[in-house]
């Protein structure tokens, strides 16, 4: 059974396979879905997040979107600016945070 990854690089490697690391968080399932470009997985596991990193994640999904003022509510729910990162970059540094809490 594949480990759960603990570095950004990992993760990203992880995504080649055809379903997430076994017994990852959901905040990471969800950015993992978000990688592989199923925005909808993506959204329906953080719905289910009910902290910060789960709202968090709920912005960075909407900014995704192009909805910015969704993206705002649940910056504010994270208790976070808006991003000005590109999204590529937002969620690198989501992932590694979520990773170093793993």
């Amino acid at each position: 059974m594949p480990r759960i990854p603990r570095t950004l690089a990992e993760f990203k490697d992880a995504i080649a396979s055809a379903s997430p690391p076994a017994q990852l968080p959901a905040t990471l399932v969800a950015l993992w879905h978000d990688a592989k470009g199923d925005w909808d997985a993506a959204h329906k596991v953080a719905q289910d997040i009910n902290d910060e990193d789960g709202a968090w994640i709920h912005a960075y999904l909407h900014r995704k979107e192009g909805d910015p003022g969704n993206a705002a509510y649940w910056y504010r729910r994270a208790g976070m600016p808006v991003s000005k990162l590109s999204l590529e970059a937002e969620w690198d540094e989501i992932v590694g945070q979520l990773l170093s809490q793993v």
